[in-house]
């Protein structure tokens, strides 16, 4: 405890610090206090029937909102047009040589790319706005006030348009002024703040069973408490392939000869694969109401069905070894290493570095995609063994994922600031790693 507080001091005696961590939390606030505003023309008494928005594509975007999209709030929608931009943006830079060159120009580059982002991004909320109108017009046709129907075809997408493009705003000052990735820490904060009505709805199931549910109550926290630990593991689990950098003397100086290592993830896919998978499967559901299809609806849009779940780990494996392929370029590395006069001992440069690189990472990506899919299925087993439909989100799944990966980042960066004012670290043994894939960590 000691300990603790000394390093909460440390971290308010930098200012710098402290003025990030203050300006991270308001904004934040600003965010979450857009989420209990209504659109215009909806009565807030009578959004009972949204409350069904919790499973497949629709319970994803709830979560990712904090409940705003079941709340019919101005930020109904979030970041997700965001995030749907990013992919598709970060996928044509990977696919389409043209973008690649543009990436490649540096920050002139990134800064065109960005600003394509945002253009599209408007699409697609856009888009999503009117779908979910259709949504509201369906589901929660009660709640739309009498008098104000024949303008919500018009008002509703431009206030959603207009809230997610605030709350992309809100992400790009918490990244550029505040701690940590901005996007990520909107969804974490998102996901956060389901946390404490599901422990309070089980905590009231178990309670109703009487003798033994407090017993289970408590041994599912410390479920809980032992899946983010090996999840924490799985985030900063890496393969270091020794480089040697060969020796260089100008002069009297010499340049080189250093051993260092480079970090292969275990899980460089991070939360892609979960996120395709949960879209994937959703896809059936759409044809629910024909009745030769009802029955493989109901399997894909049921995570306790044991064929859902081997499925789902299927495509989720799959997944991760498609998108660690697109992401990940050995090629790349082993040309950079030999410009760089590096070297892995025992492989020629050039190909036979890439080929190396290559067949180390499948060999790490396998394992790593098993214990993604073990991790994206957690939620279902939990399910079956009797907890609540929210609460047993968090043993698992995107929610566990995103929220895990995106407080590691931010302890990193707190650390950082502290080792460069050398202070202690957070910890005694070793250092905090962040998610060190910037693909992820952009998109999350």
């Amino acid at each position: 405890m000691k300990k603790l507080i000394q390093t909460l001091k440390n971290i308010w005696s930098i200012d710098d610090l402290k003025s990030k961590i203050i300006v991270t939390l308001s904004l934040i606030f600003v965010y979450r206090f857009g989420t209990y505003i209504v659109l215009p023309g909806i009565d807030p008494n009578k959004l009972s029937a949204l409350s069904g928005a919790k499973n497949g594509a629709l319970g994803l975007i709830d979560a990712f909102s904090g409940g705003a999209f079941s709340q019919a709030s101005i930020l109904a929608l979030g970041i997700m047009p965001y995030i749907s931009a990013s992919i598709f943006m970060q996928l044509m830079t990977i696919l389409i040589p043209q973008m690649q060159k543009v990436q490649k120009e540096g920050a002139s580059g990134q800064k065109k790319i960005n600003q394509w982002t945002r253009y599209l991004t408007v699409i697609v909320t856009f888009v999503q706005a009117y779908a979910y109108v259709t949504y509201l017009k369906g589901l929660g046709k009660d709640a739309i006030i009498d008098s104000f129907s024949a303008y919500f075809w018009l008002t509703t997408p431009i206030v959603l348009t207009a809230g997610t493009l605030f709350v992309m705003w809100l992400g790009e000052k918490i990244t550029d002024k505040g701690l940590g990735n901005g996007t990520s820490l909107i969804i974490m904060v998102g996901i956060l703040a389901r946390l404490p009505r599901s422990i309070h709805d089980e905590w009231n199931a178990k309670f109703a069973e009487g003798t033994g549910g407090i017993l289970k109550f408590v041994i599912e926290c410390s479920v809980l408490v032992a899946i983010i630990m090996g999840l924490i593991i799985l985030i900063q689990g890496v393969r270091k392939v020794p480089v040697n950098y060969a020796k260089q003397i100008v002069g009297n100086r010499q340049f080189g000869g250093a051993r260092q290592f480079l970090p292969l993830k275990v899980n460089s896919a991070g939360v892609m694969p979960i996120i395709f998978a949960q879209a994937i499967m959703f896809l059936p559901t759409i044809f629910a109401n024909f009745e030769t299809t009802k029955g493989i609806a109901k399997v894909f849009s049921d995570p306790r069905d044991f064929v859902h779940m081997i499925i789902y780990a299927v495509i989720v494996i799959g997944f991760t070894f498609l998108y660690t392929a697109l992401i990940f370029n050995p090629k790349q590395i082993a040309e950079d290493l030999k410009r760089n006069n590096g070297f892995i001992p025992g492989v020629k440069p050039g190909q036979p570095t890439a080929d190396y690189i290559g067949a180390v990472m499948d060999k790490i990506t396998l394992p790593g995609a098993f214990l993604l899919a073990v991790v994206g299925i957690l939620p279902g087993f939990a399910q079956r063994l009797g907890i609540t439909q929210g609460f047993s989100s968090f043993f698992g799944g995107t929610s566990l994922l995103i929220m895990v990966g995106v407080i590691l980042d931010s302890l990193q960066q707190i650390e950082t600031q502290l080792l460069m004012r050398q202070y202690d670290g957070l910890m005694k043994s070793g250092r905090i790693q962040g998610r060190q894939s910037s693909v992820s960590s952009a998109v999350i």
